[in-house]
């Protein structure tokens, strides 16, 4: 082990050429060019370190495998919510131990890690990997293909960034709702009264939303996004906007679906349609208990500090794994912060530390025959 983690500090500046060979590749999710590229580079990397590329999916996922079943599952995804053209304001950069760059913390780095933890392994035979291209915009194109690899799994290890270092032990799940009125166009000077505002509508909609939320038991409800009319002498004919939501537990998505889907506007003229729904069911503390133990053993033995866990509001592909029964632990990938943020950065010196925890915890439940509910 300690040799293990020796080396992986030996090759922190191939670690971190790497991260900036990946950062450079742009790769906003739905961008199919650029997220070939990108596809492209990851498979060279995977190809020197492990001898084989992944398998690249017509809808841009990478599946690779060690050989025989996968048993051991560790997923990531390597799509970014940066548009093109983000690097050449803000590229790639070190300094004072932090690698910056669009990408690079969510979760590039995370991708680093996972490649160079496999390749510190002697047997891979039982390990897989999905890198999926759509996970910022929700998984729609992955979700089977995730889904499918989980449940023939008995442990899943998401390479998503950590917070403040803490391991995510449990997840919100995740959903959105678009609600869009129709209304009826008019003069709004000379004749406003042959109109049916939809943005008036709409605004009576959204408040009501607004108090759907549940705080004490974690469900948040709230409307990020809005548009309405074609100009500011016309009464609206068309608005929509769209609300994010979280719930910590499943019931509180049925009891959500019902109040929003009963939502009624009593602006004449006007109609209502809801699309959408919960996206990504919750992952709770209990998919992960034994997976968490077991991570903070492999960190003892390696010699790092003690490891923390968290519950998070963000969602992931770990809220599927968890979802199908396969014990999942999230949060093993980067040391860092600012993910979405312009101040995205990764600590360069934890890469290692963070490939060696999850090249053990690999190692660890090969030993035990890839068995992820039984702890130590």
């Amino acid at each position: 082990m300690t040799s293990r983690l020796d080396a992986l500090r030996a090759r922190q500046p191939d670690m971190l050429a790497a991260l900036e060979a990946l950062v450079a590749d742009e790769s906003p999710s739905g961008a199919a060019d650029a997220l070939a590229t990108c596809a492209h580079t990851i498979g060279e990397l995977f190809t020197d370190r492990l001898g084989s590329a992944p398998t690249l999916t017509d809808d841009l996922h990478l599946v690779w495998g060690g050989g025989g079943p996968s048993r051991i599952l560790l997923i990531g995804h390597y799509d970014t919510v940066w548009p093109l053209g983000t690097t050449a304001a803000r590229g790639f950069a070190v300094s004072d131990d932090r690698a910056t760059g669009p990408g690079s913390f969510d979760m590039k780095a995370g991708i680093v890690q996972l490649v160079e933890a496999l390749a510190t392994l002697d047997e891979l035979a039982g390990v897989g990997v999905i890198l999926t291209a759509d996970e910022e915009t929700g998984s729609f194109t992955s979700r089977a293909l995730i889904e499918d690899a989980a449940r023939a799994a008995t442990a899943a290890l998401v390479l998503e960034p950590s917070i403040d270092g803490c391991l995510k032990t449990a997840r919100k799940g995740t959903g959105m709702y678009t609600l869009r009125v129709a209304g009826r166009a008019a003069h709004a000077g000379l004749e406003p009264e042959k109109g049916a505002n939809a943005l008036l509508a709409l605004a009576e909609v959204v408040v009501s939303i607004g108090s759907f939320g549940r705080p004490d038991v974690g469900t948040t409800v709230t409307p990020t996004l809005a548009k309405a009319g074609t100009a500011s002498n016309v009464v609206p004919a068309e608005a929509m906007a769209e609300i994010d939501f979280r719930v910590a537990v499943p019931e509180e998505a049925t009891r959500l679906d019902a109040d929003v889907r009963s939502l009624r506007t009593s602006v004449a003229g006007t109609t209502l349609t809801i699309e959408g729904g919960l996206n990504r069911p919750p992952m709770p503390a209990s998919s992960s208990v034994k997976l968490f133990a077991r991570a903070q053993a492999c960190a003892t033995r390696l010699g790092l500090p003690p490891l923390d866990g968290v519950a998070v509001g963000g969602g992931s592909d770990g809220n599927l794994t968890a979802a199908v029964g396969t014990p999942t632990l999230d949060g093993l990938g980067a040391v860092g912060a600012g993910a979405h943020a312009d101040d995205e950065h990764v600590v360069v010196s934890s890469m290692p530390d963070r490939a060696a925890l999850v090249a053990e915890l690999v190692a660890d439940l090969l030993r035990d025959g890839h068995d992820g509910h039984d702890g130590r």
